[in-house]
């Protein structure tokens, strides 16, 4: 191929992914390369910002309440090298959770290289292993950068030996096992190509590791346009917007095109489309472009029918590109409608024909996410790769106004040869040295099984563990109250094993309001050494809510919403005074990890109740011992 202008841009173009596990501050590390890239002006910059957040790429409301990246984005900036060429880069950004797994392995596909950010002290960890494994299945070397080199107790060179054996584990090959490594703090703004990091002032080492060591788009701009759609987005004004990579040829803003659709079995179909609006990427933001060349990434607009994995194609030649292949989701949960007595106070949004069309929505562009029907027309079984893949939407449709319950996490198994297999996830717990003995005592508890132990500075204690997802169901808050709130766990899928044992349940019971009412403190008082609430005085509940935690194993019902008999009798214990213990508040994620098969967690824009699935306490019992005698026999 000539040198021209086009190859000229080719040559000066690098699509580059950043990837790491949570909370290694790869987010941080993008905002402030975008900062010192010198493509915007300083007040731009702080109406990004947003306020004290400081975060640019973390524009989702629950990514800066979180601190974790949820959905993919990208950006574009302009890079003067030292050789004073003009580069352009097109930089990534990657959820590290595997819950949001479909997200990084649709969009690696953009990239030709990939930044792995690992921290200086933690090093890699299961979801790094997660991330970089499936960068390395799309073919893409990595520059390592070890970040947060500015902490007191960073190892570096410990982290990248870490690194390489990482590396090896996955069967890298050798050219991407001599990684090049830039050491930085992202916090600060500043990186260098060797440790100690010396008179380092800036990010412009990341700069030139890109440039060096990330390939240019291999393209060929004179064949026929082929692109490929790996995100979707949606305005009101233009309707469905696709995102993706220009694989061969050049799309043009009109132009007539071809978009080849392919269905579980492979078979393809044809649709003559015509592309509307066309658009590039430049900082944050888009430009409308009148033409993309191949190797670069663009927006269009104007094709209904658009779905991710579908391919734009030359009218005169349809070539459909390989699937967008997707892991399968981990985790089953129940949606149904509230059917609760407070239904249809709080939120806006309460059918199930609502709740249908919201998840049918969230498909579109949800590539790991699965609906199917329930039992009846009001439930629907809803499938993704973790509770907190599930939790994000749930969360989502809350704030929107919509009201529903949910049952319990169910981990989906999987027929083998003939043999029923469930998922195994290898458990990481870094935890202060006094606590091991109480999270082995846990994990151990779940039939899980330790690997390794290793000590990380003179407080923290390293703990690898194999366990099933079945089993990883509720252990998260129960090591945090083992630790004092200090432990840190992170898994990751491993591998199907055969199906062993029964799933490890609640060792406490609920305590079930029998009457509808209003909390009171007189009730509160009476009911404070029977275990623990989860309502205060003044709350409102119904018969059939769990109100709170049993300190026995068994379900007991109480009339949380008693009132004290007005008489003239003076109490003996009158002037007493009794200090109740704080409520405990459940959030979304404790409240799908504690509830029980009977058990529903009720979600509206202002409250999460957990109640029973059926309110009324006979009937509650007759079913108990239904189930118990089909049990027996």
């Amino acid at each position: 191929m000539t040198m021209t202008a086009e190859t000229g841009a080719i040559a000066s173009l690098r699509n580059v992914a950043i990837i790491a596990h949570v909370d290694h501050g790869k987010t941080s590390l993008v905002d402030n390369l975008l900062k010192q890239s010198g493509n915007f002006r300083a007040g731009e910059l702080e109406k990004l910002e947003g306020g004290q957040h400081g975060l640019i790429m973390d524009s989702n409301p629950l990514e800066r309440e979180r601190g974790i990246t949820i959905l993919s984005k990208n950006c574009a900036v302009n890079y003067v090298a030292k050789d004073n060429t003009v580069y352009r880069i097109n930089v990534i950004d990657t959820p590290g959770h595997a819950d949001f797994g479909g997200e990084v392995e649709r969009v690696l596909r953009m990239a030709d290289g990939c930044l792995l950010v690992v921290d200086a002290y933690e090093g890699p960890m299961p979801q790094t292993r997660f991330v970089l494994g499936k960068a390395l299945e799309a073919g893409l070397k990595p520059v390592v950068v070890v970040n947060k080199c500015d902490r007191p107790d960073a190892d570096p060179q410990r982290v990248v030996n870490e690194c390489f054996d990482l590396l090896v584990a996955l069967g890298a090959e050798d050219h991407a096992l001599d990684f090049p490594v830039v050491y930085a703090s992202a916090k600060e703004g500043w990186a260098s190509d060797h440790w100690p990091a010396d008179g380092a002032k800036d990010l412009q080492p990341v700069f030139e590791a890109i440039i060096r060591h990330v390939p240019h788009p291999d393209v060929y701009i004179e064949k026929p346009l082929r692109m490929q759609i790996t995100t979707l987005d949606y305005s009101e004004y233009i309707g469905r917007i696709g995102v993706g990579r220009v694989y061969q040829g050049s799309i043009k803003a009109g132009m007539p095109v071809v978009l080849v659709k392919r269905d579980k079995d492979g078979n393809t179909k044809n649709i003559n489309a015509k592309i509307g609006t066309l658009q590039g990427f430049a900082g944050l933001g888009k430009v409308d472009r009148p033409r993309v060349d191949a190797g670069d990434l663009c927006a269009i607009s104007g094709i209904d029918d658009l779905d991710i994995g579908d391919t734009i194609c030359d009218p005169d030649h349809p070539d459909a590109m390989d699937a967008v292949t997707i892991d399968e989701p981990t985790i089953s949960m129940l949606f149904r409608i509230n059917d609760s007595p407070f239904a249809g106070q709080e939120g806006e949004y309460v059918t199930s024909r609502q709740i249908r069309a919201r998840l049918e929505r969230e498909l579109e562009h949800n590539v790991a996410l699965r609906v199917e029907p329930g039992r009846g027309t009001d439930e629907f079984v809803v499938s993704g790769r973790g509770v907190l893949h599930l939790g994000i939407l749930l969360e989502t449709m809350r704030r929107e106004g919509y009201e529903l319950c949910v049952g319990r996490p169910i981990v989906i198994e999987r027929e083998i040869n003939g043999v029923m297999c469930e998922p195994v996830e290898e458990l990481v717990i870094d935890c202060p040295n006094d606590s091991v003995g109480s999270v082995m005592m846990l994990v151990g508890e779940r039939k899980g099984t330790m690997l390794k132990m290793e000590p990380r500075g003179d407080t923290v204690t390293h703990c690898v563990f194999e366990i099933t997802s079945r089993a990883l169901i509720g252990l998260r808050s129960k090591v945090l109250t083992a630790t004092q709130g200090e432990g840190i766990m992170h898994h990751t899928f491993l591998r199907f094993d055969p199906v062993s044992g029964e799933r490890p349940r609640r060792n406490s019971g609920a305590l079930i309001a029998s009457e509808s009412g209003q909390v009171t403190a007189y009730a509160a008082e009476l009911l404070h050494d029977r275990g623990v609430l989860f309502v205060k005085p003044g709350d409102k509940v119904y018969a059939g809510q769990v109100v709170g935690e049993h300190n026995r194993s068994n379900d007991l019902t109480v009339n949380i919403a008693r009132v004290k008999k007005l008489d003239n009798m003076r109490s003996a214990n009158k002037e007493a005074t009794v200090t109740l213990k704080a409520a405990r508040e459940i959030g979304l994620e404790a409240g799908l990890e504690y509830i029980e098969d009977d058990e529903l967690l009720e979600l509206t824009p202002k409250n999460i109740r957990i109640r029973k699935q059926i309110l009324d306490e006979s009937l509650r019992k007759r079913a108990e011992r239904q189930a118990k005698s089909a049990a027996e026999s």
